[in-house]
C-alpha cells in the first residue's frame, strides 16, 4: 500500500536519513525500532511531508506521493499520529475528534468504532482534551487520526509515558484495526515488547539506515532486542 524507496534526507550538513527502504502492506502492523536520534520521526515526517525528500521516492497505491503536501496525503488516506499525542488542550473531546473529518468525510461523521475501542472518549465527550490524562489523551489523539477512515497509520511512539492498562488498550486496537484487512499500520517504537507483539513485519534503524528487517515472528531468532537496548 505505502512503498518507500531510497529515501535520504538531509539536516544542515546531516546525512539523517540514508537510503531507506520500507513496504507496508494492507492489514498487517510493521513496526520500526531504533534507539534514540537515529532517524525514526524524520522518516515519518518525510511520509506525511513535513520534511522535504533529498532523494528517493514515495508511493501511495501505486501513485508517487514524494513531493504531495501533507493536506493531500491526508485526504488520499494517510494518517499520522505525533510522537507527544498534540491534540489540541482548550477543545473538548468531541471537537478534537471532529477535527479529523476536515479530510472531507465530515457528512459520514465520527466512526463508532472508535468509541468501540476507547470507551472513555464516549464517557468524556464534553471535557476539554487538556483536562485528560496522558492515556486519555494518547487515545483521543489515536481516535482523532481514526476518524478519517484512514488507509495507513502511523503511531510515533504511542506509549511513551503511558500507564499499562491503558497500553493494553491501545495495542488491542492496533491489532483489531490490522485484523480488519483495509489498513497498513506503521507503529514507531522503543518499548521492544510491546513491538513483538503486534508485529508482522518489524525493520530496525540506526544512524539514518535500515539495519536489519524481517518478519515480525523471527524478532527473537534474529536477536533484535539487542540491536535497541539503551
Amino acid at each position: 500500500m505505502l512503498t518507500i524507496h531510497d529515501l535520504n534526507q538531509y539536516y544542515g550538513g546531516s546525512h539523517t536519513l540514508r537510503g531507506v527502504s520500507l513496504e507496508l502492506r494492507q492489514g498487517e502492523v510493521t513496526t520500526l525500532l531504533g534507539r534514540n536520534g537515529v532517524g525514526k520521526t524524520t522518516l515519518l515526517k518525510c511520509l506525511m511531508g513535513l520534511l522535504p525528500v533529498a532523494r528517493g521516492g514515495v508511493h501511495f497505491e501505486g501513485r508517487d506521493i514524494t513531493r504531495a503536501t501533507p493536506h493531500a496525503r491526508a485526504a488520499m488516506g494517510l494518517a499520522y499520529v505525533p510522537q507527544g499525542r498534540e491534540i489540541f488542550p482548550r477543545l473538548t473531546v468531541e471537537e478534537n475528534l471532529l477535527m479529523g473529518l476536515a479530510n472531507g468525510k465530515a457528512s459520514r461523521g465520527i466512526p463508532g468504532y472508535i468509541f468501540e475501542m476507547f470507551p472513555v472518549l464516549r464517557d468524556m465527550l464534553r471535557r476539554r482534551g487538556g483536562d485528560l490524562s496522558g492515556g486519555q489523551q494518547q487515545q483521543l489523539a489515536i481516535g482523532r487520526a481514526l476518524t478519517m477512515r484512514p488507509k495507513v497509520l502511523i503511531l510515533d511512539e504511542p506509549t511513551e509515558g503511558i500507564q499499562p492498562s491503558i497500553i493494553k488498550d491501545i495495542g488491542k486496537a492496533i491489532r483489531t484495526l490490522a485484523e480488519g484487512g483495509e489498513m497498513a499500520i506503521l507503529l514507531v517504537e522503543q518499548y521492544y515488547d510491546f513491538a513483538e507483539s503486534l508485529a508482522d513485519r518489524y525493520a530496525v534503524m540506526a544512524r539514518g539506515e535500515i539495519v536489519k528487517a524481517g518478519a515480525g515472528s523471527q524478532m527473537q531468532a534474529d536477536n533484535v532486542k539487542s540491536l535497541v537496548a539503551i
